[in-house]
């Protein structure tokens, strides 16, 4: 008598309104376990220290990605700003051997305590001829950078921008941090505002 006939079966789909939610609103019981779920606080101090390593983590992991990719909002106060991002453009478009400075320190501490004479003076001239190559194409790249930066951004401060630039072209590529997001040789772009 009450209820559901033959034909009614099957549930009635309810029509979508013009500016309705499109979906049903819940139950007060299905709310109210939504609500509890969401509320459920850890209840020792164990699971809340979980908890809160878990969310470090997770954002840890979004500032690590955004630094990498160079996203203006998660890298370094020091690398922000149009200047600062063609700057790192600049220096890693560019072959240099000031990137094989470090490997060359290391080979040359080896040689200097393996304990052989002409091992050691081999090391002393490698990191005098090292050192020469060092400041020869560091002047030569603080002239190129200050006068790009000054067609470019006309107008701007050029404080910092040759130590900037200086220790970006002294790290091995793969270990610069942002990472880089040209190609060695490639043509950069005009605009960078």
């Amino acid at each position: 008598m009450f209820g559901r006939t033959k034909n009614d079966s099957q549930p009635a789909e309810t029509p979508v309104k013009d500016g309705g939610k499109g979906r049903p609103t819940p139950s007060r019981k299905e709310a109210e376990a939504a609500a509890k779920a969401l509320a459920k606080t850890p209840r020792t101090r164990k699971e809340q220290a979980a908890a809160e390593r878990l969310a470090r983590s997770a954002s840890g992991r979004e500032v690590r990605a955004g630094m990498k990719a160079g996203d203006e909002r998660y890298v370094l106060a020091r690398d922000k700003g149009p200047v600062r991002r063609f700057v790192r453009d600049f220096v890693d478009t560019r072959w240099s051997l000031v990137e094989l400075m470090i490997p060359v320190l290391i080979v040359s501490m080896v040689l200097g305590y393996s304990g052989s004479t002409q091992a050691r003076s081999f090391s002393s001239l490698l990191l005098l001829m090292m050192f020469v190559i060092v400041v020869v194409e560091m002047v030569g790249l603080r002239f190129r950078v200050r006068r790009e930066i000054t067609k470019r951004f006309p107008g701007e401060s050029l404080k910092g921008i040759t130590y900037y630039a200086v220790i970006r072209a002294m790290q091995v590529r793969f270990l610069r941090l942002p990472k880089p997001q040209v190609k060695r040789g490639q043509a950069l772009p005009d605009t960078y505002r």
